[in-house]
């Protein structure tokens, strides 16, 4: 069998171009340049997701150990407003969240939010329209607010997209990972909770991570998977 270069080249970019990474960190109204702020992703190049729930990849995805101590860490306010860029748009069906970790050793530290330390503070819901979970494909960005009462310190700020579009059985649904290093500023006294380990906070059979997004009953709610979000 004849094997054609071009056609693999073709290929290659298809699959690249059908996922997405968050390269890039939004603080202080400025847009950082990619992988300035955000733990460099093992799919930097392919944009492929991870799919095994008990990876220590669900993480923060990391290139490899040197990803942390390579990222600078960036300076935000308790408060404020922060956020993601991702390389394309993000256009596959699924639940978007946002998880903080306090760092201990510091941002840029590879051992860095382990154990039972992440906590919620975001999420974005997919739309339900008739019975199928739609997509927004017109979102390249997003945007929430680091709680307000958060101590001041050094954490890990993750983002992570659930896209469903092939989740109807276990081990389907495609996770989306980047993980930004802060140190925040002007904190308050709050006591962020619950506490989950990642990995460790989905067995990947939820109703809201294995689910045919297809073909949904009448009057479908979408069940956030994981824990409730932190207002602090």
């Amino acid at each position: 069998m004849k094997f054609s270069i071009g056609a693999f080249v073709l290929a290659a970019t298809a699959l690249a171009t059908a996922h997405y990474t968050f390269p890039d960190f939004i603080a202080n109204g400025q847009t950082s340049a990619d992988w300035q702020y955000v733990r460099i992703t093992a799919n930097h190049y392919s944009n492929g997701p991870v799919t095994d729930v008990t990876s220590s990849a669900l993480r923060c995805y990391e290139l490899d150990s040197t990803s942390a101590s390579q990222t600078q860490v960036a300076s935000v306010a308790a408060g404020s407003t922060v956020g993601f860029k991702a390389n394309s748009a993000v256009y596959h069906p699924g639940y978007l969240s946002v998880y903080m970790s306090a760092a201990s050793g510091g941002a840029n530290s590879a051992s860095a939010a382990t154990g039972a330390s992440w906590f919620k503070v975001w999420e974005k819901l997919p739309t339900v329209q008739g019975s199928q979970l739609t997509s927004d494909t017109t979102y390249t960005q997003f945007s929430f607010a680091v709680p307000k009462s958060l101590p001041s310190g050094p954490y890990l700020i993750r983002a992570e997209q659930i896209a469903l579009h092939s989740a109807s059985s276990f081990g389907g649904a495609q996770f989306y990972i980047g993980c930004a290093q802060v140190n925040v500023t002007n904190g308050g006294s709050g006591s962020p909770s619950p506490l989950v380990s990642i990995p460790g906070v989905y067995t990947g059979k939820e109703p809201g991570i294995q689910l045919n997004i297809y073909n949904l009953p009448a009057g479908f709610t979408y069940p956030p998977p994981g824990p409730t979000i932190w207002h602090g």
